[in-house]
């Protein structure tokens, strides 16, 4: 049996495939792990499926299959996980989606994903990417003919910071 793609550890037949063949999921984090994984194992009708009602005219289906299938699926990582249980009627998931593109260049997708439930079911609502954030220096930086930080007497050109 092969390890479902969601990261959960346990075997894809026991995690997100009952998913795709229409279990019911029980909160917002486990309908993002089955897209995920539906991304992964070409399962996209799931998407759809599970793509709120009133958001569902918005959904590229073309755009969508041709994403998932020139992309090889890595990993997902849950960073944060708000509200969303089975008491909840909203719920936020953060998350990256680690995957490579045909070429092998490999790629980061960073987003807050909403989920609401209609009619007794998670949906995925709406995401918004998380833009990184500005790297800012607490020390000022180090210029190329300094004296390199690490005590070395060498001009930082010349030892830490060769390219």
């Amino acid at each position: 049996m092969s390890e479902c793609p969601c990261g959960s550890t346990r075997p894809y037949a026991e995690c997100c495939e009952p998913l795709h063949k229409g279990a019911q999921t029980l909160c917002a984090e486990q309908v993002m792990r089955a897209r995920y994984s539906a991304y992964a194992k070409m399962e996209l009708d799931y998407l759809l499926e599970t793509t709120h009602p009133d958001h569902r005219a918005d959904y590229d289906a073309d755009t969508t299959r041709a994403w998932a299938e020139r992309s090889v699926w890595d990993r997902l990582e849950i960073l944060e996980t708000r509200a969303g249980g089975q008491d909840d009627d909203t719920g936020e998931v953060e998350f990256i989606a680690h995957y490579a593109d045909a070429k092998g260049r490999r790629f980061a997708h960073h987003e807050r994903a909403l989920f609401e439930k209609h009619e007794g079911r998670w949906y995925f609502k709406d995401g918004t990417r998380v833009k990184p954030q500005t790297v800012r220096r607490d020390t000022p930086k180090t210029g190329r003919n300094e004296p390199c930080p690490c005590g070395s007497g060498k001009k930082f050109k010349k030892c830490c910071g060769v390219d």
